[in-house]
């Protein structure tokens, strides 16, 4: 093989690693959405107590129990909230 010849082929393969890896970069939200559900917690995924995405309807339902806690009076709501480290060292 000409010296010639091997740099077109190599020139040809890096062209098409350059336009390979450009492409990467025009994924759209829709498909980086759905890939990013599917990648488990433990591999930097979406964390388990993560808030449904906006326009489903776990989203809904979410926000309408959200939107009750809300009017609930403060002694009635079930989250307790915790005590702070600096404060039971002071005591």
């Amino acid at each position: 093989m000409s010296i010639r010849t091997r740099h077109i082929l190599v020139l040809v393969a890096v062209a098409f690693a350059g336009c390979s890896l450009s492409g990467c970069g025009t994924i759209n939200e829709k498909i980086s959405a759905g890939v990013s559900d599917a990648i488990p917690a433990w591999a930097g995924g979406v964390p388990a107590d993560a808030p449904p995405r906006p326009g489903t309807a776990k989203y809904d339902e979410f926000m309408r129990e959200r939107e009750r806690k809300r009017l609930l009076p403060a002694a009635e709501r079930e989250e307790a909230k915790p005590a702070s480290s600096s404060q039971s060292a002071i005591q």
